[in-house]
């Protein structure tokens, strides 16, 4: 599998969709993939931290202090997604790791979770065989999705526009089994 395929598809889905993200919190113990992808992006204020420690890491925030925020590691604890509501700004975004899809109960608990937070919860393909989940206050993925900071990116080898669009569809089984609960 190509390293570079998920880290390009956890950032750049997040920070094209954003209509300017000016900071960003990146909780992953993957740094330096994630990093280079961020590297793309200038005058942006990126913190990152490891994921060993979620609680105590997003305690520490200031409130509305970010604008898009990525978790690159599971979890269900309602505290977890709390806090993170609470650093984002109104118009924040963030993309996280969940469940397999064929998981129908564990992702039906984390969007319900998720839903208390978030206007639209959608999932997407990640291009290497798994899905994370785009949640955001105020900016859809696919209607909202910036083409000229998508198309002037450099550097990547499997973003683009045209895949950013593409990843968010899903097969109709998935969107039976979600009827109701993902918010698109």
């Amino acid at each position: 599998m190509k390293t570079f395929i998920a880290p390009e598809m956890m950032t750049h889905v997040a920070m094209c969709t954003h209509k300017n993200p000016r900071s960003v919190m990146v909780l992953t113990d993957h740094v330096p993939l994630l990093n280079e992808e961020m590297g793309r992006y200038r005058d942006i204020d990126v913190t990152y931290a490891g994921t060993n420690d979620l609680l105590g890491v997003l305690r520490n925030g200031a409130d509305k202090s970010m604008d898009v925020l990525l978790l690159d590691t599971l979890s269900d604890d309602s505290a977890v997604f709390a806090h993170v509501n609470r650093l984002l700004k109104d118009d924040g975004l963030m993309v996280c790791k969940h469940p397999d899809l064929d998981d129908v109960a564990a992702n039906t608990k984390l969007m319900q979770i998720l839903g208390n937070y978030f206007k639209i919860i959608m999932p997407y393909y990640n291009g290497a065989g798994e899905t994370l989940l785009l949640c955001s206050k105020e900016y859809h993925p696919t209607a909202d999705l910036i083409l000229q900071r998508s198309d002037l990116l450099e550097g990547h080898q499997f973003y683009n526009c045209d895949v950013h669009i593409g990843v968010f569809a899903m097969p109709q089984y998935i969107r039976k089994n979600y009827l109701g609960i993902i918010r698109n």
